[in-house]
């Protein structure tokens, strides 16, 4: 907001009023029309004392005579000057006649002059960032965010990047997925999508006991198998490249459609969808039955933002089996998404009805009720969860999410030490690390503890390597903290864990905003502590 205007100073007497009312508008009426005081016009016409005192002669004589326009002034002031320099040199040398010529009169303006010495005049600022379409999207974005700093943020005056400037920059530009798409993504990510389905035993004739040679496509459906068992990093990768492998040996017979499921849904976790969507729509014209093929498939549309034909999968499959509650867990999921909570709760509370054994029903359950506002209902769920659930960590997990939520810290970091602790007895070897990260949020949110934030991340980070939640976790809290360069590696790090285009889009962006505060830190140096203390009053 502009100052307001300052007020007269006590103590000084204002002009008096003249008692003539046509003399005080011919006053008013001259000094709206020069905008200035004239202190001298062909005599005295206007004085202002020191004591602020106005007189204004009446009969003044008038000057006719229309005053010369400023750029005649200018060429009348240049022939003066020339004038007097030929007579000075008339009689003198060469060089005494060039030394005594005027200097040239370049036509800039004092105030321009002196802005080009401030590297944050904000105008100059803006205009140059406004200047990206000749491509120079690194500097305009530079400008633009200098430009928003010394602003203050405030949007009405700061500009506005265009998306062309973030995304058209050298830096920003998206690799093609197909690059990105040549592993899976982290354990926990993994885990995760799999245990959304319920756990069923292996094909008759897939079993350990049956002894099946690597070298047919049914061996290597039973390695696949058997790694995936291990829910850990290795594991999943072991089982992604056996299921490849299975299709492209001879004598799968019965387990075709099975294979290119299971293909399929690897293909989806490496983000490789076209493949994947193919994968799965063979498994279903080869078994129409399969109604697992229909939910990854649905699932798989959701992901990509086509809703309508996920509920043309999910109707197909309840055509083919109506007391399959995974169907209806993961039509849920889809009516989650759209904000249709009074539906995904029916369908979660049929998937529970069906198997009341299936944990992530009843979770949903309840964050599906505080979702709605129906937070003594979703405690309550909660609280039945842990009980019949006592020895699952994702109950605690999630219930602490909850209780964070409300800004009740103590107790939430409370269910997430007993959400570590379980996990470390019944998954030591596959420890699922979303509680670390978590509790490294509630920590930062209730103390601002960032050293104990960044150790839990740290920890989580050695247990997965690869989970991106993680990493960008640990990004943002270095940012907090105004370790700019050391949060700019983790962002680039999330960039490469992208999945899809959208993803990497996403960690490019927050990566070139990062490089450019650094730029503007290092350009400068005397922003770097209004950036910081703009950072700790967000953090406040």
């Amino acid at each position: 907001m502009a100052p307001p205007f300052p007020a007269p100073p006590t103590g000084t007497p204002s002009a008096p009023i003249p008692a003539d009312p046509s003399l005080w508008d011919r006053i008013s009426t001259w000094v709206s029309e020069h905008k200035a005081v004239v202190y001298t016009i062909a005599g005295v016409a206007v004085v202002v004392t020191t004591a602020g005192a106005v007189y204004y002669v009446r009969n003044a004589p008038s000057d006719t005579t229309p005053r010369p326009s400023k750029k005649e002034r200018r060429k009348r002031k240049q022939a003066e000057r020339e004038a007097e320099a030929q007579k000075a040199t008339a009689s003198a040398t060469p060089a005494e006649a060039a030394a005594a010529l005027p200097p040239p009169r370049l036509p800039l303006s004092r105030h321009h002059c002196r802005h080009q010495s401030r590297p944050e005049y904000i105008k100059a600022l803006n205009r140059r960032a406004n200047a990206d379409h000749l491509g120079k999207y690194s500097e305009a974005l530079l400008d633009f965010t200098a430009s928003c700093i010394i602003d203050g943020f405030r949007t009405s005056r700061a500009p506005r990047p265009s998306s062309a400037c973030s995304r058209s920059s050298p830096r920003a530009r998206p690799r093609n997925p197909r690059d990105q798409a040549s592993r899976l993504p982290s354990s926990t990510f993994v885990g995760n999508y799999l245990q959304s389905f319920r756990t069923k035993p292996r094909p008759v004739g897939l079993e350990d006991s049956v002894e099946l040679s690597e070298e047919t496509g049914k061996g290597q459906l039973q390695k696949g198998l058997k790694a995936l068992e291990s829910k850990t990093g290795p594991g999943y990768e072991e089982a992604a490249e056996a299921f490849e492998k299975t299709l492209e040996l001879d004598g799968l017979d019965e387990y075709e459609a099975y294979a290119y499921n299971l293909r399929g849904t690897f293909r989806c976790l490496k983000g490789k969808h076209g493949e994947a969507l193919a994968d799965l729509s063979k498994s279903i014209e080869l078994d129409p039955e399969m109604t697992q093929s229909y939910i990854k498939r649905a699932s798989m549309n959701l992901e990509l933002g086509d809703p309508e034909k996920a509920e043309e999968d999910f109707a197909a499959a309840l055509s083919k089996n109506a007391e399959d509650p995974d169907i209806f867990y993961h039509r849920a999921q889809l009516h989650f998404i759209k904000g249709e909570f009074a539906e995904a709760q029916k369908d979660y509370q049929k998937s529970i009805d069906l198997d009341r054994d299936f944990i992530f029903s009843h979770i949903q359950l309840g964050v599906t009720q505080y979702k709605m506002g129906s937070i003594a209902s979703s405690m309550a769920t909660f609280r039945r969860c842990m009980k019949n659930f006592e020895k699952t960590p994702d109950v605690y997990n999630y219930y602490g999410e909850l209780l964070l939520d409300q800004g009740k810290y103590n107790e939430a970091i409370e269910k997430f030490d007993t959400a570590i602790e379980l996990e470390r007895e019944t998954k030591p070897t596959c420890m699922n690390v979303l509680p670390l990260i978590n509790k490294s949020l509630a920590l930062f949110q209730w103390k601002q503890d960032f050293s104990e934030a960044e150790k839990l991340c740290e920890k989580a980070l050695i247990i997965d390597p690869e989970c991106d939640i993680a990493v960008a976790t640990m990004a943002q809290l270095l940012l907090q903290q105004g370790k700019v360069t050391e949060a700019l590696k983790y962002f680039e790090r999330a960039a490469e864990l992208a999945r899809t285009e959208g993803e990497l889009v996403n960690a490019l962006s927050y990566a070139e905003a990062t490089r450019t505060q650094i730029q503007v830190q290092e350009k400068y140096p005397q922003l770097a502590s209004k950036l910081q203390g703009m950072g700790q009053g967000m953090v406040r």
